[in-house]
């Protein structure tokens, strides 16, 4: 039985779902990475590293090349860093459209006065003068 396109996508995105793969792929987008040099960029424990790129090696969306003792990883094709560039640009309207509707809901709703209290316990806002008691300053 054949696995519903619309699941597939799910199992896709899922794949794509933890930020080290993400990053990962970033950096892949300028072409082949040796996996030290994703190691210093990324900063997370070599072990850790190796199953994220396993995942994505076995996915299909990244290659592995060996040069000598250098491993180093690609993408696979170009899609997926076009994926990445769509992702940025959804992320960027929806992130100007709440700070656009934040904007608008700070200019909607003027801050309350803050309620003050006189030291003799009146309300400060309906004074018309306040002075100390003598001896004071």
């Amino acid at each position: 039985m054949q696995v519903p396109l619309y699941q597939a996508k799910a199992e896709f995105f899922r794949m794509l779902g933890h930020p080290v793969r993400i990053r990962v792929l970033e950096l892949l987008q300028g072409g082949p990475v040796a996996v030290r040099d994703l190691l210093a960029e990324i900063e997370i424990e070599p072990s850790s590293l190796s199953q994220q790129l396993a995942v994505l090696r076995r996915s299909g969306i990244v290659v592995s090349i060996r040069e000598g003792s250098t491993v180093s990883y690609a993408l696979a094709g170009g899609d997926v860093a076009e994926l990445l560039r769509a992702a940025r640009r959804i992320l960027t309207e929806l992130l100007a459209g709440q700070n656009e509707l934040l904007a608008e809901l700070r200019q909607a709703d003027p801050p309350l006065p803050v309620a003050r209290t006189a030291p003799d316990g009146g309300d400060r806002n309906s004074m018309t003068e306040f002075r100390f008691p003598s001896g004071t300053s």
